[in-house]
């Protein structure tokens, strides 16, 4: 199948998204937490999802007071994401059927994450690789999600239109980012609820998603808005 001559390219988000880590990270979290003498549960994670470690890290110094380190917390964390995803990469529904139809129709894709690399490098060995473009992880750019440069990165990797493109995202973080990048979006919330919005799809899983559906929200002009 050739490419739609609209849709230049699709930007998938990782945790929550393609992969289900938003419940892996909440585990790694309460550890954390815990060694910082705190508590931790679902309604601290509900504030950070989508975002960076760099904000997580300081989220939780704040609620246990400066009793360590910033760079030995988020190594912390790093560490207990990089060793649950070395045995499980859990993936979501519709998300191997997506990439498969994406890659079939010839269109270029990218993986854009908040995730530091060396947490990306497991989850790709369960996702595979070979789905994506290119890939931009959190630590490889100055501002991170809700700042719309990871989008425009990889589109600018892909040699594409970042108004031609059509992002998947699970957060509202995410969904500000690429919608400042200027892409079509599709919300797939998995924490936190998303509105819908002019330019914005909004559905309850991948599997609710092909090609066509990608294709039909995107213009000559960029983003339709109904």
């Amino acid at each position: 199948m050739e490419p739609d001559g609209c849709l230049q390219a699709v930007l998938f988000d990782m945790d929550g998204l393609l992969i289900d880590s938003e419940r892996l990270w909440l585990e790694v979290e309460a550890e954390v937490m815990a060694w910082l003498g705190g508590n931790w549960g679902p309604e601290h994670q509900e504030r950070l999802v989508g975002g960076s470690l760099t904000r997580t890290v300081s989220y939780m110094l704040s609620l246990s007071g400066p009793v360590a380190p910033p760079d030995e917390v988020g190594r912390r964390l790093l560490d207990g994401m990089t060793e649950r995803l070395r045995t499980e990469v859990p993936m979501l529904p519709g998300a191997k059927a997506l990439l498969g139809e994406v890659r079939d129709a010839g269109l270029p894709s990218a993986l854009v994450s908040s995730t530091h690399r060396r947490v990306m490098e497991h989850a790709l060995d369960g996702i595979g690789r070979e789905h994506f473009t290119v890939t931009v992880a959190g630590d490889e750019v100055s501002s991170n999600k809700p700042h719309p440069e990871p989008y425009l990165t990889a589109a600018r990797l892909l040699g594409v239109a970042a108004e031609r493109c059509v992002a998947l995202e699970d957060s509202l973080s995410g969904i500000t980012a690429a919608e400042a990048a200027g892409c079509a979006s599709v919300a797939v919330p998995s924490v936190v609820a998303i509105p819908p919005a002019p330019g914005r799809l909004v559905v309850e899983s991948l599997s609710d998603l092909d090609v066509p559906t990608l294709s039909a929200l995107v213009t000559p002009e960029g983003p339709r808005h109904p």
